[in-house]
């Protein structure tokens, strides 16, 4: 479920992690499931869907998106702009960022996006998961988007095998020196707590996680 602690912001458990206090219930699990799925839907892949216009940088309006929403879901007429502020701000992937009255996926998306995200403060190695199969091929030829506009990277090696499992219980792991890869003009960008994007990777900055440099 979804919550409201008047000192310590919006949590999904029980009570306030912060404080302990129960806090204001702002809708059960199966709304937030659906309302989570909904807003992903439209923030990265389908906005003309609800009607809605996406701005360059991949913003929409909260009121205008709970407008949409609402319109289309008459079970959702008590939907009101903080509830979907409380989504974003309570997801545990960080994948949405509020600025003022808007909202924007960071990551994920399907659509054409200018996002603007950070550059600074980029680890010096990032990785990525592979199926044993695929990993001699991207070891050749580099990493480039399939499904997504831009490749997605993980913080940390344990980050890339969770999310490398969905496709294979085994996933092989790939180091990227990001290091050397900016310094030859490769940018990325922050986009979430553990997700870092950019356009592609050439093959010379890729490892397998463990491997000893060549």
């Amino acid at each position: 479920m979804l919550k409201e602690c008047p000192q310590h912001g919006y949590f999904r458990e029980e009570a306030c992690p912060v404080c302990g206090q129960a806090g204001r219930f702002l809708m059960n699990d199966h709304e937030l499931d659906h309302l989570g799925r909904v807003m992903t839907g439209i923030l990265r892949h389908f906005p003309e869907k609800y009607g809605l216009e996406m701005e360059p940088h991949g913003w929409i309006p909260l009121p205008q998106l709970v407008q949409a929403i609402s319109g289309r879901h008459r079970g959702y007429h008590w939907l009101r702009p903080h509830h979907l502020v409380a989504i974003a701000e309570s997801d545990p992937k960080g994948r949405y960022e509020v600025r003022d009255d808007k909202v924007r996926a960071t990551y994920g998306h399907t659509l054409e996006v200018d996002l603007d995200l950070p550059t600074e403060d980029i680890p010096d190695e990032l990785f990525f998961p592979v199926t044993p199969e695929e990993a001699p091929i991207v070891l050749e030829v580099g990493l480039k988007p399939s499904d997504r506009r831009r490749v997605h990277l993980s913080k940390t090696a344990e980050d890339a095998r969770a999310a490398g499992a969905v496709r294979h219980p085994d996933p092989v792991i790939l180091a990227i020196d990001t290091r050397a890869a900016r310094d030859d003009g490769l940018v990325i960008m922050k986009a979430a707590r553990t997700v870092y994007l950019t356009d592609q990777v050439p093959p010379k900055f890729l490892k397998r996680h463990g491997a000893l440099a060549s």
